[in-house]
């Protein structure tokens, strides 16, 4: 890859993980498997970024709008992202990922909160990747809620109307401190947002690539990369270069 080099790597990399369902069913197998196979690939694309020097991962991993899934396949997924919690967190914690998440969590129930802030709090002195995990995640809703904090600082005299800049929202929204993405990646062929980091992607570069994420291999991640690496960023000014890691 000519153009992939440690100045034009990316530092924060968010990808959309689409097309479980679709390749599960392309095989004649229960969505359930797709999803299985997708875990295994998110382990395979978070080694393949921290090795590239990518800073910041942030993957969709359940939106807020998916607990109109049926109910099997909903508790399937929670199950899923249980075990990998279970099963993963000690070898991020070894291998010095950080893990953050991010989504609404006033109606997380059962144990599934728990083990989201375990994952945070015994990673959070880690200096490697940051993995970030959008759960129960909608940017909409994510902005929702950091214009009602707002809303009620004002209210209550904290906060001046002019105060609000878009330096404060961004301090507010649940990416508080991560930086905006550079790249989102899209797989399955889909070429849409689908409600995710609409305020941290306003200037992202975008690559939908077609395969399913269950098919989404090292390969392929760093064919996307070598395309990010040709673009030329644009912040609604002069043209700029792709932004070094640590830039």
């Amino acid at each position: 890859m000519q153009n992939l080099t440690a100045t034009t790597v990316p530092q924060h990399v968010a990808i959309i993980m689409d097309g479980n369902g679709r390749w599960a069913n392309a095989r004649g197998l229960p969505r359930t498997m797709g999803h299985r196979k997708g875990v295994e690939t998110v382990r395979a694309a978070v080694k393949t970024a921290g090795e590239l020097g990518i800073r910041y991962l942030t993957l969709f991993a359940f939106s807020s709008e998916n607990w109109s899934r049926p109910a099997a396949e909903v508790s399937d997924l929670m199950g899923l992202l249980k075990t990998f919690i279970r099963r993963d967190l000690a070898d991020l914690h070894r291998e010095n990922v950080r893990i953050r998440v991010i989504g609404d969590r006033s109606n997380l129930r059962g144990d599934i909160l728990p083990l989201l802030v375990e994952a945070e709090e015994t990673t959070r002195a880690n200096t490697g990747i940051t993995l970030v995990i959008a759960f129960n995640y909608g940017a909409r809703d994510e902005m929702t809620r950091a214009m009602r904090r707002l809303a009620a600082d004002v209210a209550e005299g904290r906060l001046r109307p002019e105060d609000i800049t878009p330096e404060r929202i961004a301090a507010t929204l649940d990416t508080s401190g991560i930086p905006d993405p550079d790249l989102i990646i899209r797989t399955s062929g889909e070429e849409r947002l689908s409600n995710f980091l609409l305020w941290q992607g306003a200037y992202s570069e975008l690559i939908f690539v077609p395969e399913l994420w269950p098919d989404f291999t090292r390969e392929t991640f760093l064919a996307a990369l070598e395309k990010y690496a040709c673009r030329e960023r644009r912040f609604g000014g002069v043209t700029e270069p792709t932004l070094a890691v640590g830039s």
